[in-house]
């Protein structure tokens, strides 16, 4: 069955990934100053705002979601999220707590890489003043590929080897080598497209294969990079200098630590906090904290569609009596763009037996059809034998 996404959370020591896991959901993940406050991973539901298909279809009114919130036709859904502990530079040789951390984030789908752009942290997570927070985005992805290929390289002739015996195609090889990663033959296929090579496997030089380990990570770890703790006086130059080398698409400003105190505050009841509108409060230059975008962004990196599966496809209630099934669009799951109406009937059903599938005015759907955002997104899966 196919799993849930999972976005997980990385960065170096008292970078701000606890206060941003915090903000993000309810979690109590450790804080502090000082590396390796976060031990153990830890795994925790945030919160996606999408587009409800129920301001679609005017049932705004009586849209109840059973899990997360729905806000004319705001609608927040679970997402998993992964925070790990902090790295430090050399963690692929086993520094800090060592390749410990990376094999932690092999089933994670995307990454949101948490970076000081205060430049009040060093390398490490320890305190001082002027650093240049740029170099974190570098070796970051630097550990994250050098683990990867390190591991390859250790093995490469014995994998050559049975490449050639086996006359084994250069996906179902790597794919072999990269399933670890929580890797699929279909990102596999992708890189190698990517690159285009044109030289057998078993002649790929060092150049070669190093080429396909970062084009891999790209692919299997997009990532997001949340430029956090802009409220400091010093943000502002290292972000202007982040930008002229970064995709401007991978990179959102935020202020986590401002929406934990802001959540706390609508907590206690004395303030109204939406996430979109921040204009009259602490962070009027920016317009709100950008922890929301920070999830927004990494599914889109992933191309998350949203799916509402219904009993009722003409009132899209859970049908029944009572007051519970007369509300709409109860449920919301997320699936990878290209997925089928079939492997979304099997994600919400399980192996429960499917007679057929309805989309909207009861027509029927093949099970091939793609869903996307708009067509094929609300399903009632009828139960039976086809």
């Amino acid at each position: 069955m196919p799993r849930d996404p999972l976005i997980g959370l990385v960065g170096k020591p008292s970078s701000g990934k606890s206060s941003t896991l915090n903000s993000l959901t309810d979690a109590t993940s450790k804080v502090g100053n000082f590396p390796f406050t976060t031990i153990d991973p830890q795994r925790a539901i945030g919160y996606l705002r999408i587009d409800c298909a129920c301001i679609r279809y005017g049932k705004d009114n009586i849209c109840k979601p059973n899990y997360g919130s729905c806000k004319s036709g705001k609608r927040s859904v679970p997402i998993e999220l992964l925070d790990v502990a902090g790295l430090v530079p050399g963690a692929h040789e086993g520094r800090g707590l060592g390749n410990k951390f990376l094999d932690d984030l092999r089933h994670a789908d995307a990454l949101v890489h948490v970076v000081d752009v205060s430049g009040t942290t060093d390398a490490e997570g320890k305190s001082t003043r002027g650093y240049d927070p740029s170099q974190d985005i570098v070796w970051l992805r630097g550990e994250i590929v050098r683990w990867v290929q390190g591991n390859l390289m250790q093995k490469w002739d014995s994998i050559r080897r049975r490449h050639i015996a086996l006359k084994a195609t250069p996906v179902d090889t790597l794919q072999g080598q990269f399933s670890g990663y929580g890797s699929t033959s279909i990102i596999v296929a992708r890189t190698l497209d990517k690159l285009n090579l044109k030289t057998a496997l078993e002649h790929w030089d060092d150049e070669t294969i190093g080429l396909v380990v970062n084009t891999f990570v790209d692919e299997k770890f997009p990532t997001v990079i949340a430029l956090n703790k802009i409220d400091h006086p010093d943000a502002d130059k290292n972000i202007a200098k982040i930008a002229k080398r970064q995709d401007p698409q991978s990179l959102v400003l935020t202020s986590a630590i401002s929406e934990v105190f802001l959540r706390k505050l609508a907590k206690q009841g004395y303030i109204r906090y939406e996430e979109e509108n921040l204009r009259d409060m602490v962070l009027y230059r920016f317009g709100s904290t950008g922890v929301v975008e920070v999830l927004s962004r990494a599914a889109k990196l992933l191309g998350l569609v949203p799916v509402f599966p219904v009993r009722n496809i003409s009132s899209f209630t859970s049908g029944g009596t009572g007051t519970s099934t007369q509300a709409a669009f109860r449920d919301c799951v997320l699936v990878p763009k290209n997925t089928t109406v079939r492997e979304a009937a099997r994600k919400v059903m399980g192996d429960v037996p499917i007679a057929y599938i309805e989309g909207i005015g009861g027509v029927r759907v093949a099970e091939d059809d793609l869903v996307e955002v708009g067509k094929n997104d609300v399903l009632s899966f009828k139960v039976g034998r086809a």
